[in-house]
């Protein structure tokens, strides 16, 4: 009789603190998954969304890794997130003026730095298993999961599918494990095509900790209620008919 194998499934998730990615990690999570949370310094306007990341990886028992690039900023100057000096963040715009166009909150190549750290971290969990554990290449599924949107930002180039197609072939060709042990790196985004009231009804089904997520794009005790993220974020809540725990947990915390 041969024995079936069991397969030993990987995923890096890019953990930013927020709904969408705090959702996807706990979508990884429910489908069996060792997760590793990657979260990134790149030298971004607001901090505080990685001690919510922290927060967020310690409710779901995940492992997580906080890494400091905040030198990309110097390079990815040309963004209102990195440069906010320099550029100013949208304020109360409609949807159809948030998706017209390419907005300065785009960081310029962001998502394929991101992937690439995400790549990097992940090959090197797959070599451990089966160079130093000797785990078969033929039993690894390995994911890398990312909270990409293509509704809510149509206009960021690094948002559309084409983007992952072309990019899962590049981590093949250019990966150790691809080459070698022919174990396919692939990026899943299981929000792509979801709208805000969607994404909220999963992250509430799957239990994610929503009440330790940030979207809004300033610092601060409380989100600000009028940047793009605010606003798409309310109107997913709003939509779905479900209270957002964030402003519970403020409002029962006496900060707002």
């Amino acid at each position: 009789m041969v024995e079936e194998s069991v397969m030993v499934k990987i995923g890096v998730v890019l953990l930013s603190g927020g709904l969408d990615s705090t959702t996807t990690a706990a979508y990884a999570k429910s489908l069996g998954y060792e997760v590793y949370a990657l979260t990134v310094h790149y030298g971004q306007r607001l901090s505080k969304e990685v001690e919510c990341a922290r927060r967020v990886a310690e409710k779901l028992g995940i492992t997580h890794k906080v890494v400091d690039f905040s030198q990309f900023s110097e390079v990815a100057w040309y963004s209102a997130l990195t440069t906010p000096d320099l550029f100013a963040l949208p304020e109360g715009r409609s949807i159809e003026e948030m998706g017209g166009d390419v907005p300065i909150t785009y960081v310029p190549m962001r998502n394929t730095f991101l992937i690439s750290l995400a790549a990097a971290y992940l090959e090197s969990e797959i070599l451990y298993k089966i160079e130093k554990d000797e785990i078969k290449p033929r039993e690894i599924e390995a994911r890398i999961f990312i909270a990409a949107n293509v509704l809510d930002y149509s206009g960021y180039p690094d948002c559309r599918p084409e983007f992952y197609e072309k990019i899962n072939e590049l981590m093949r060709v250019a990966s150790k494990v691809g080459t070698k042990y022919n174990v396919e790196m692939r990026i899943e985004t299981p929000l792509l095509y979801k709208g805000k009231k969607e994404i909220v009804e999963l992250g509430t089904e799957l239990n994610a900790p929503l009440e330790w997520t940030w979207s809004c794009y300033k610092g601060g005790e409380v989100p600000c209620g009028k940047c793009d993220s605010c606003l798409l974020r309310a109107k997913g809540f709003e939509e779905a008919g479900i209270g957002d725990p964030l402003i519970r947990r403020l409002r029962q915390e006496g900060k707002m």
